[in-house]
């Protein structure tokens, strides 16, 4: 298997004053699969996988990685890893074929090997004609898309990527897409962590939701937003002029005959229902209020397990 972890607890400190970021964590990663580990800021998500590199020694539990145990074989193990970081780490006094060079040392493989290989790895981020091309001079989709393919010299069984797309225009995020289900195609094992739920969504065969250092929910998309929440969506907003209260009051006096469950969330309602068509009509002669009816998605989701307040 790509990565197996059981039990994993990570506690930072010692007595009184520890504090357990990753608390009893089980996780298991198939051949050939994307999965997307999702939770907010906090949440556990990049000590798991500083654990699962070997990066950071785990409190308690067990890790293969590989099929390798870690940290007893770390090293070896993520040989046959590849990674992208939250940050862009290229050299900006290389080109990008000497990025891609430099790299591949780390791994032993020799300049024989990889020049032949560079094209290829340029042509699959879509920087074909850029070898020579000065890190400073690259756009930020261009700089992420060589991190990408630098992550992929060393034919990696598995593929981590931390937060790929953020700060990425829609083009740049739709090419890195695209070239990720190529890889899970040809069988590459990726797991990615992301705050974008429509990049799980359209990426993920499975995920999981992590919180407080423990996995809330777990399955492909589909399962995870059926087990966990109502079917449609009824978003209300616009002007509450005529509703005393705001979106508060309304919802409070309409919610529990309209909708299954409704929350509030600056000045729209979120109602959550298995039939929408009588809050529909009974919004149709609310003047001033506008309606969104929509099916639930995994965000939803997302809210609902781990709170609308904001994460620092």
């Amino acid at each position: 298997m790509p990565l197996e972890i059981a039990g994993l607890v990570k506690r930072f400190g010692h007595g009184a004053d520890a504090r357990e970021v990753v608390r009893g964590l089980d996780l298991s990663l198939r051949p050939g699969e994307c999965f997307a580990l999702l939770g907010p800021n906090g949440a556990g998500k990049t000590t798991t996988l500083r654990c699962a590199l070997g990066l950071t020694a785990a409190s308690a539990g067990s890790i293969r990685l590989c099929g390798l145990p870690v940290p007893a074989q770390a090293r070896e193990a993520r040989a046959r890893v590849g990674v992208v970081p939250q940050l862009d780490s290229l050299d900006p006094d290389f080109t990008c074929a000497e990025n891609l060079l430099v790299f591949a040392g780390y791994f032993g493989i020799p300049d024989s090997e990889i020049r032949p290989r560079i094209p290829e790895l340029l042509a699959f981020a879509g920087l074909e004609g850029k070898e020579n091309a000065r890190i400073p001079s690259l756009s930020g989709g261009m700089k992420r898309r060589l991190t990408l393919a630098r992550a992929l010299v060393n034919r990696p069984e598995l593929l981590i990527l931390d937060e790929p797309t953020t700060g990425l225009d829609p083009q740049a995020r739709h090419l890195i897409w695209e070239r990720l289900r190529r890889l899970v195609a040809e069988g590459t094992t990726v797991l990615l962590t992301t705050h974008f739920m429509d990049e799980a969504e359209r990426l993920a065969d499975r995920l999981a939701i992590l919180d407080g250092g423990r996995i809330l929910a777990q399955g492909s998309p589909r399962e995870v937003i059926a087990a966990h929440i109502e079917p449609q969506v009824v978003e209300v907003f616009g002007d509450w002029a005529d509703a005393p209260g705001g979106a508060p009051a309304w919802a409070s006096r309409h919610a529990a005959a309209l909708a299954r469950r409704c929350e509030v969330s600056g000045e729209t309602a979120f109602c959550y229902t298995d039939d929408a068509a009588p809050l529909l009509a009974h919004l149709a002669h609310q003047s001033g209020l506008r309606t969104l009816h929509r099916p639930a998605n995994l965000e939803d989701v997302f809210l609902k397990l781990t709170g609308r307040e904001l994460r620092d």
